[in-house]
C-alpha cells in the first residue's frame, strides 16, 4: 500500500497544467464569476502554459518560484507594469485554487515566494479630447462602419465602462430615452447603472439605423457580419481610427480614465463617480485626483493674491 495513502496524506497530482487550468475555469464558472473574468483568467493562464511548456515544464506541480519570476521578466519585454501585475494576480488566484482543491502534502505554493511587480502610483494618461476629435473626423457618415465606430468612440468615453462591460451590452440594456445603460456583469459580478448623454445617444441611434430589426437580447455592438464585437475588434477600431487620424493609438482603458478625470474636473462628487465607475472603494479614484493638479495650478494662477497685486 502506498505509504502516503496509508498515512492519510494527499498524494501530489502529477497533472498537466492544461488539465488543471480547465478544472479551475470550470470551478470559476460554477461560482458564477462574470464571463469577462473567466475569459481573462483563461487567456492569462493560456499564455503562461504555452510559455512554461516551451521551458519543458508541463505539470502544475513542477512550477517553481524561479520559473514564475522568469515568466514575469519575459512579460516585461512586451507589457508595462500593469500588464505584468494582471498576470501575477491571475497566477496567484490559480495557485491558491490548486492548493485548496488538492491540498497537496509537503508542497508549498510557489507564488508565496514571488513578489508582485511594483506598480507606478501615477495613473496612465487619459485619451486627449484633441486626439478623439481627430479620430472621430475619420468616421465616414451614413456608412455602417463609420457610424458604428463614431458611436463606439463616443459611447465608450461617455459611459465610463470597462471595455469588457461595454462589449457585453445588449440592446435591452440601453434606454435611449433616459440614457440609462445597465451593466449586468461588472467586475466581481456586480451590476450597476451608468448613462449616455444626448450626443452619444444621437450617435448610437445613427449606428442602430444600419441594424435590421435587432431584438432586445441582441448584442449592442456588432461586426459587419453581425457577430458580437470582441475585445480585439474593439481595440482594432481604436487603432484604425488613430492611424487614419495620424495620432497615437489610445489604450481602451484610456477612455475610462478620460471619463473619470473629466467628471472630476466638472465637479462630480466622489461617491457618485465611484458608483458610475463600479469601483469597490475610492482608492483608485484618488489616483485620478492627481491628474487634476494642472487644473489646480491654473486656478491658483488665476486667483494668486500676490500675482494679482496692483
Amino acid at each position: 500500500m502506498n505509504t502516503a495513502a496509508a498515512q492519510g496524506l494527499s498524494i501530489l497530482p502529477q497533472t498537466p497544467i492544461l488539465q488543471d487550468v480547465r478544472a479551475f475555469l470550470i470551478d470559476c464558472e460554477a461560482r458564477r464569476l462574470s464571463p469577462s473574468t473567466v475569459e481573462r483568467y483563461g487567456r492569462e493562464l493560456r499564455y503562461f502554459r504555452v510559455w512554461a511548456e516551451e521551458q519543458d515544464v508541463t505539470t502544475t506541480l513542477a512550477v517553481t518560484p524561479d520559473l514564475l519570476r522568469r515568466y514575469l521578466l519575459h512579460l516585461g519585454r512586451t507589457r508595462n507594469a500593469g500588464g505584468q501585475h494582471i498576470a501575477f494576480r491571475v497566477l496567484k488566484t490559480f495557485f491558491r485554487w490548486y492548493e485548496r482543491e488538492y491540498e497537496p502534502h509537503d508542497w508549498r505554493n510557489p507564488m508565496s515566494r514571488v513578489q508582485a511587480p511594483k506598480l507606478s502610483q501615477e495613473p496612465l494618461p487619459p485619451i486627449s479630447l484633441d486626439c478623439l476629435r481627430a479620430m472621430l473626423a475619420t468616421c465616414e457618415p451614413r456608412t455602417f462602419l463609420g457610424d458604428r465606430d463614431r458611436a463606439v468612440l463616443l459611447c465608450l468615453l461617455d459611459c465610463g465602462a470597462r471595455a469588457s462591460e461595454f462589449l457585453s451590452l445588449n440592446l435591452s440594456d440601453v434606454d435611449l430615452v433616459t440614457g440609462a445603460l445597465r451593466i449586468r456583469h461588472g467586475k466581481g459580478g456586480k451590476s450597476r447603472v451608468t448613462f449616455l448623454g444626448a450626443r452619444a445617444r444621437k450617435a448610437l441611434l445613427a449606428y442602430l439605423r444600419h441594424r435590421c430589426n435587432p431584438v432586445g437580447e441582441a448584442p449592442l455592438w456588432v461586426t459587419a457580419e453581425g457577430r458580437r464585437l470582441a475585445y480585439n475588434g474593439l481595440r482594432a477600431i481604436a487603432q484604425k481610427r488613430a492611424r487614419l487620424a495620424g495620432v497615437k493609438a489610445p489604450a481602451l482603458h484610456a477612455f475610462r480614465r478620460a471619463f473619470a478625470i473629466g467628471a472630476l474636473r466638472a465637479g462630480v462628487d466622489l461617491v457618485s463617480l465611484q458608483r458610475l465607475l463600479g469601483h469597490a472603494d475610492l482608492s483608485v479614484i484618488r489616483r485620478y485626483l492627481r491628474q487634476t493638479e494642472e487644473d489646480l495650478r491654473a486656478a491658483h494662477a488665476r486667483g494668486s493674491p500676490v500675482d494679482n497685486l496692483l
